[in-house]
């Protein structure tokens, strides 16, 4: 059976009376050389464990087992139970987990299955979930890299430069863990049933070392957000609704760090909100208030 060809997927989706959920965000594959390249340019070789989410039918899953030396895949999905049972058949090094990955305790999980074998991560995303399982992915800190098929845009959103129009809070919470890369593009003509919008497979290889040091990561990622939260106003203004500071105090923290009193949180770097949220830190110390 290709996993691939339409009609051989239509054949399996009749045969076991399977029907799509748009709520669940559901797409599956229908050119092979999408999850061949997705598993290659992975890295996963027989030293590796792959931690796929959302299998679908399993051409992914299929791709990530000729090469991986352990793959568990999390599906939400019970009704593809049975799908997977018939299409996943031999594959010994396969462990299939119906669950909901974000209630999944992920270091656990990868503690338990991936004993002695280099963990990476691995999934074609569902577009209306895809921060919150990246966000999890990411912090669970126990993945080399972390690979995943997304919408372009919110790739691009996180491959984003400071000062560009698609920076944001998101771009640098991924890009503190993580150094990201756009592999290439996925049109939707690729997916059964097709997409309004083009894909774009993503590699985000984790740091082993921090971009740079942060006092309180908790209050950092509180300054980033802030910062984010009035793009068109300025840095101070966005902080301001965040922190129970005067703004004049807010004002000269910000000058502080050696910033425009007029600049946007939008084009500092990851360095600068490290800077601010420390400076911040200290002034928030010293009004006896908790961090």
């Amino acid at each position: 059976m290709d996993l691939c060809n339409i009609h051989d997927i239509t054949d399996l989706l009749a045969r076991h009376g399977f029907h799509f959920s748009k709520a669940k965000g559901q797409n599956f594959l229908i050119q092979s050389w999408v999850p061949a390249r997705i598993a290659e340019e992975a890295g996963a070789d027989r030293d590796c464990g792959v931690l796929e989410i959302g299998p679908g039918i399993g051409p992914l899953t299929e791709q990530l087992c000729r090469r991986a030396g352990q793959v568990v895949a999390v599906e939400v999905d019970q009704s593809l139970r049975p799908v997977l049972a018939e299409t996943m058949a031999g594959h010994d090094n396969l462990e299939l987990v119906f669950a909901d990955i974000l209630k999944q305790d992920v270091p656990a999980l990868v503690s338990e299955k991936f004993h002695g074998l280099r963990p990476k991560a691995c999934a074609n995303l569902p577009y209306y979930i895809t921060s919150d399982i990246l966000a999890a992915l990411l912090e669970a800190g126990c993945f080399e890299s972390v690979t995943v098929m997304v919408q372009k845009e919110v790739a691009q959103r996180i491959c984003a430069a400071a000062g560009s129009a698609a920076y944001g809070a998101f771009t640098v919470f991924c890009q503190y863990h993580a150094e990201p890369s756009i592999l290439f593009d996925v049109p939707p003509s690729c997916f059964i049933p097709q997409p309004k919008v083009t894909s774009a497979v993503l590699h985000l290889r984790v740091r082993r070392e921090p971009v740079c040091p942060v006092r309180d990561e908790a209050l950092f990622f509180r300054v980033v957000r802030a910062s984010f939260s009035q793009r068109r106003k300025t840095l101070v203004n966005g902080l301001s609704s965040a922190f129970p500071l005067p703004k004049a105090q807010l004002q000269q923290a910000v000058e502080a760090c050696g910033f425009a009193p007029n600049v946007r949180g939008e084009t500092l770097s990851i360095p600068e909100f490290a800077k601010l949220a420390d400076t911040l830190a200290e002034l928030l110390a010293s009004h006896g208030q908790n961090i």
